[in-house]
């Protein structure tokens, strides 16, 4: 399964619903536990013994062993050699600041006769004594003293998670690394609840949204509202989008036909306020879908403000199972020969039957003889990101995609060569609002910027950046930004969204029953002719 994935949104039937895939699980960071009887110096490769009768007692010259600066070196290595003491440093950078305190007490091995000669015995025997204290304890000085406790594991676990994956290299201004000798240091890791803690500390410190931790029941959540068996109200939402900063809560992407919020008429744009009498201000989306799930049948009090009114609507639960594609044939007024007829595919979300279930509709519209498709993206507020890029090869020859993005750049392509093209011939007409957001504006995106099809309605919701989501090694997860991403003409819609072609009349309505009437109905105040929806 790719790694990348996009996201902009949340779906909250289950669980919070990001253009996600799940990368493999990260194992734990091993740490290295020394036990010794004598002192040792360790690096990644090897360990080295220092004990009274090799190492610096070999550096001496066979010609002085019996000269007075041999008795004291042999001196000093018998008090040193004292037991349990173990020296790690990791890169052996301690093995060679010992090789290069070698070299030098080799030179001052060849000029202590001159020494004995100017000085008396004795202050030489005490100044290289001390030049050999300080040459070895200041090394022991500086080596970890402690172990690593499991919670400690599981931090350096998400730590080095964001430290391989983040999109942004300079974690928000910060040194990454020494963020995490601080935090072994001074962060209480004395229980799972704590150490959830410390992680949750860090990753706020990038100061991402979409960058979150999630508790193990949370990220089982979210990896089922990817599979299509969803309970709850039907909302997909998200981060208000203004630049001005006067929206606050959580924004509406998009309600799922037939569900409990859109019964409600709750409508993309509208926010949520509070949740169960719990202001939105400060919540995450991975809170807030958390707060609408819920057993079948119970209730969940919400606060919406729709324009200028607000008000309390109680929803029920549902289990709603998720059938992502829709469709029918729509005939239309031909140009001078009867009808023609056009199959219309409604396309709610990219789960992983996504892909397949586009393939299917345009297959069993091909065999009512349709001669143009529309594709309704219409609400549709992402899903799993390879299952949009499949989509998309379905209806591309050739051509890329989207580029993958980080701060240095495009660091990715995905593209088509029409191996998979299925319908790339036929007129084709994509319909997207401002609920369409992510791995749909991915699909919208690349069929414009290749004029595969031509896009009606309203710019879309805005999100450009991606994430994926790992495992770690209790359950938990991490929904991590990795990346973001342009458009084939290099366009980063991020809080600004794809501009369609045309717009949609006003009254145009939201489902195939009412689309189907305004493109075969001329006098129908919303109509719209063929010419109209293929043209640009």
């Amino acid at each position: 399964m790719e790694v990348i994935c996009s996201s902009s949104s949340v779906s909250v039937f289950v669980s919070p619903r990001n253009n996600l895939c799940f990368a493999p699980k990260v194992l734990p960071w091993n740490s290295l536990l020394v036990s010794s009887v004598k002192p040792q110096i360790c690096n990644s490769i090897s360990c080295v013994s220092l004990n009274s009768s090799n190492r610096l007692g070999a550096f001496n010259p066979n010609k002085q062993q019996n000269g007075s600066f041999f008795w004291l070196i042999r001196s000093f290595n018998k008090r040193f050699a004292f037991q349990h003491v173990v020296l790690f440093r990791r890169n052996g950078r301690l093995l060679t600041k010992l090789r290069n305190h070698t070299i030098n007490l080799r030179k001052l091995v060849k000029s202590s006769e001159k020494l004995k000669d100017l000085f008396p015995v004795l202050f030489v025997r005490i100044v290289l004594g001390m030049m050999i204290f300080m040459a070895i304890t200041i090394p022991v000085s500086k080596s970890p003293s402690w172990a690593l406790t499991e919670e400690n594991l599981l931090f350096l676990e998400a730590w080095r998670t964001i430290d391989r994956a983040y999109v942004d290299k300079s974690f928000n201004g910060q040194s990454w690394f020494r963020y995490r000798e601080n935090a072994l240091r001074n962060e209480p890791m004395n229980n799972r609840e704590q150490t959830y803690a410390a992680i949750k500390k860090m990753l706020a410190t990038l100061d991402d949204p979409f960058t979150r931790f999630l508790e193990p029941e949370k990220f089982k959540s979210l990896r089922s509202g990817t599979q299509g068996a969803l309970t709850g109200v039907g909302l997909s939402i998200g981060y208000p989008t203004g630049n001005d900063g006067a929206l606050s809560g959580l924004m509406v992407i998009s309600a799922s036909p037939g569900g409990p919020a859109s019964r409600a008429s709750i409508a993309p744009g509208d926010l949520i306020l509070a949740i169960d009498d719990f202001s939105t201000e400060t919540m995450d989306i991975y809170d807030a879908a958390e707060r609408l799930q819920g057993a079948e049948g119970s209730e969940v009090q919400l606060k919406i403000q729709s324009g200028p009114e607000i008000k309390q609507l109680s929803l029920t639960r549902e289990n709603i199972s998720l059938n992502p594609v829709r469709s029918r044939v729509c005939e239309t007024p031909g140009m001078g020969k009867g009808t023609s007829k056009i199959g219309y595919i409604k396309l709610t979300s990219f789960n992983q039957n996504a892909s397949a279930a586009v393939k299917e509709a345009i297959e069993t519209l091909r065999r009512d003889n349709v001669d143009a498709f529309v594709l309704d993206l219409r609400n549709n507020s992402g899903g799993l990101f390879p299952e949009g890029i499949e989509i998309a090869r379905i209806w591309l020859n050739k051509g890329v995609i989207v580029y993958i993005c980080d701060s240095r750049g495009v660091r990715d392509i995905y593209d088509t060569d029409g191996t998979n093209a299925i319908a790339a011939s036929e007129p084709l007409a994509v319909l997207v609002n401002k609920g369409t957001a992510s791995a749909s504006e991915i699909l919208a995106g690349a069929l414009k910027d290749n004029k595969r099809a031509v896009l009606l309605g309203e710019p879309t919701f805005g999100k450009g950046k991606i994430q994926s989501v790992f495992e770690l090694s209790d359950g938990s997860g991490l929904a991590v930004t990795v990346a973001r991403y342009e458009t084939p003409d290099h366009i980063d819609i991020n809080k600004v969204g794809i501009t369609p072609d045309h717009p949609l009349p006003a009254s145009f309505p939201k489902d195939d029953d009412g689309f189907c009437g305004c493109i075969g109905d001329p006098a129908s105040g919303c109509f719209l002719n063929k010419v109209g929806l293929f043209s640009r």
